[in-house]
């Protein structure tokens, strides 16, 4: 993590995610922070805080890649 990344509380996370062009929900973020499959986080007394840099991070490698149809994601396996 950077030392100049910004902090951001869960709500603000999924704000920021959707500003950026991943929708995301706060739900979400929440559940994935229990199950695992979500983006780093740390804890600050009771709150979690996510880096700017790890919310896209974490974001990109949930996109494909990039296709010109869907037959094509079939293909890939997304």
């Amino acid at each position: 993590m950077a030392d100049n990344s910004k902090m951001l509380r869960r709500v603000d996370a999924a704000r920021f995610l959707t500003e950026h062009g991943f929708p995301t929900a706060t739900a979400t973020l929440s559940k994935l922070a229990s199950i695992g499959g979500g983006p780093k986080f740390v804890r600050y007394s009771r709150f979690p805080l996510y880096a700017q840099e790890d919310l896209l991070d974490w974001a990109r490698s949930r996109c494909s890649k990039r296709v010109a149809s869907t037959s094509e994601l079939a293909a890939i396996g997304r």
